[in-house]
């Protein structure tokens, strides 16, 4: 049984005292989900309160739905799911069996250095709030030089999440942040560095986003014949120098590779009339099929087209959703 004691010198009501005591004792768990409560008497006994006024505090925990009467048995903790209570949490402990008990803990950890429960709760809500209103505003960072890698991310953020994404580049986003300190920055784990470096400053989170494993666009390399042409064509210059020098380090000099900007005409029609394969981002793959097109006559064999869907891992969308609560 739990110690309840009352202060007869505070200026806290006894019934307050142990209105506030039986409360944590629930929601420490020291008395669990469906656990029997002391009866009115022991309670007396114990606090050297009169029954009436323990009657009178069970009725204001039952009225806040801590607690369930069940007649002729006594008080119990109002477990999840009792009739007439929405199962809050049941629906999320389907998916993570293992939050309740963190959640427990870290409260627990918090009530060991002193905290309330009251401030426990400011502590989560202030949380939680403050990366609620990161998530109104989303922005993309990368370097001026590279904005195209930028553009591909925002692209495929605002597919993803289904909301706007704002671009900026990287030597811009000290003045951005210090006109509107508010919002997440995302960026790949290049960037990330000096992205934190620029955002700490104005208290703003920064988020790294892991590159998509581009397995199968490897397996296309591997299966292109000796000595074949193979065409890349992006709005990043920074792709299109790593994607080049990853290949060459699985096919050295049996494959000839030819790069292109999506605004270089020339380069993207000679890599129309040389290669046998192409590769692109979505936002070059338009101008690439209209290059083609413009070219049929005079192409013996079109080139096969592949179109690169992702840059970033589906893993690291699916964890900027849930730190963004969009999942």
């Amino acid at each position: 049984m739990v110690d309840f004691h009352i202060q007869s010198d505070s200026e806290i009501s006894a019934s307050n005292q142990l209105f506030n005591q039986i409360r944590f004792a629930i929601a420490s768990r020291q008395y669990s989900p469906g656990e029997k409560l002391p009866s009115t008497r022991a309670l007396a006994m114990q606090t050297g309160l009169h029954r009436n006024t323990i009657s009178k505090v069970y009725e204001q925990l039952e009225a806040i739905g801590l607690v369930e009467s069940q007649a002729g048995s006594g008080i119990y903790v109002k477990a999840e799911g009792s009739p007439g209570q929405r199962p809050i949490k049941s629906y999320i402990l389907e998916q993570h069996p293992q939050a309740s008990e963190i959640v427990q803990k870290s409260v627990d950890k918090l009530i060991a250095l002193g905290c309330t429960l009251n401030e426990t709760r400011e502590l989560f809500l202030g949380e939680i709030d403050w990366r609620l209103r990161c998530s109104a505003r989303i922005l993309v960072t990368a370097p001026s030089q590279d904005i195209g890698i930028g553009k591909w991310m925002r692209w495929e953020l605002e597919e993803a999440l289904a909301t706007p994404v704002q671009l900026v580049a990287l030597e811009e986003l000290a003045d951005v942040l210090a006109q509107a300190p508010s919002g997440t920055v995302v960026t790949t784990r290049y960037f990330i560095g000096k992205a934190e470096e620029i955002a700490k400053p104005k208290s703003v989170r920064v988020l790294p986003i892991d590159i998509y494993d581009h397995a199968k666009e490897e397996a296309i390399v591997k299966q292109l014949p000796k000595d074949s042409c193979l065409g890349l064509v992006s709005i990043s210059p920074g792709w299109l120098r790593a994607t080049e020098v990853i290949i060459n380090s699985m096919r050295g000099d049996e494959l000839l590779v030819i790069t292109a900007q999506l605004e270089d005409a020339y380069k993207l029609n000679s890599i129309v009339r040389r290669a046998r394969v192409i590769g692109c981002d979505p936002a070059s793959l338009p101008s690439v099929k209209a290059a083609i097109a413009a070219a049929k006559e005079d192409l013996i064999r079109a080139p096969q087209v592949y179109c690169i869907d992702h840059y970033i891992n589906p893993d690291s969308i699916n964890r900027l959703k849930r730190e963004l609560g969009l999942s």
